[in-house]
């Protein structure tokens, strides 16, 4: 008989398995870019020499914050159907890596008025929030868990997919519980050369990876440059195309161009 063993994965894992079961039935637009942050790598590294820490990720989510609020649709949530919520604020759920139990696990942090945070403030919130120690009886979101979400591990596989359908034809509850942006950044956790694919119940979701160097074409000249490949999901029952396209394209634009530095 092979040898074989078992091992028992945190109960957060299970709403992990529950988000891409319904995440999958989600009319997202999946876009896959490459973006050049060679200048804006070197203008953060000017800031942090003269001014606080700051950190790459801190700072692309402020540029994402703020060019969403150019585009508010592309973050708003279908209500009912024809009719859609935008909320005032950027809330953007960043899944970082904490341990609990002893395995690191992903668990997604909510930084709150994204759009309206300093950079160091998101960067500190970042640094905090790795440095916290979980336990299993820690629910699926950052904030105090209320008796009910915690019997949640507990349900049938059905009704706690019920629970997220709710959850989503009830925009104000959603955006309370989880905001209305979700990012994975996989540079913070690892190495890895290419594109990933998410999937997100959220109406906008953005896939990081790593940045890589590549050759490309500036100026008629072949150079290397800095190379940040992105995914981003965007939920086509609220936006149309032309739309979405144009706030690609002026996302790719401000993290070039590196603004708010």
């Amino acid at each position: 008989m092979a040898g074989y063993k078992i091992q028992k994965f945190p109960k957060t894992r299970i709403a992990t398995i529950d988000v891409c079961e319904i995440g999958q039935h989600k009319h997202h637009i999946t876009a896959m870019i490459e973006i050049d942050v060679t200048e804006s790598r070197k203008k953060i590294k000017k800031y942090k020499n003269a001014v606080n820490k700051i950190s790459f990720t801190a700072w692309l989510i402020k540029v994402i914050s703020i060019t969403i609020k150019d585009y508010e649709r592309v973050a708003s949530y279908l209500h009912g159907n024809n009719k859609v919520i935008i909320f005032s604020d950027i809330n953007i759920s960043l899944v970082v890596e904490k341990e609990i139990s002893g395995q690191k696990v992903p668990i997604p942090l909510i930084i709150e008025k994204a759009n309206e945070r300093s950079i160091e403030s998101i960067s500190k919130q970042i640094r905090d929030s790795k440095d916290d120690v979980l336990t299993d009886n820690d629910i699926i979101f950052e904030r105090e868990s209320s008796r009910l979400e915690r019997y949640y591990y507990l349900l049938p596989g059905f009704i706690r997919r019920f629970f997220w359908k709710y959850l989503l034809k009830h925009p104000h509850i959603a955006y309370n519980k989880m905001g209305n942006v979700a990012i994975t950044s996989l540079g913070m956790m690892g190495s890895v050369s290419g594109w990933f694919i998410p999937i997100s119940v959220h109406p906008i979701c953005f896939g990081i990876s790593n940045i890589n160097k590549k050759p490309v074409v500036v100026d008629d000249k072949i150079v290397i440059r800095d190379i940040l490949n992105m995914t981003i999901l965007i939920d086509h029952d609220v936006i149309d195309g032309a739309p979405m396209v144009r706030f690609i394209s002026d996302l790719s634009d401000n993290i070039e161009k590196g603004i708010e530095i």
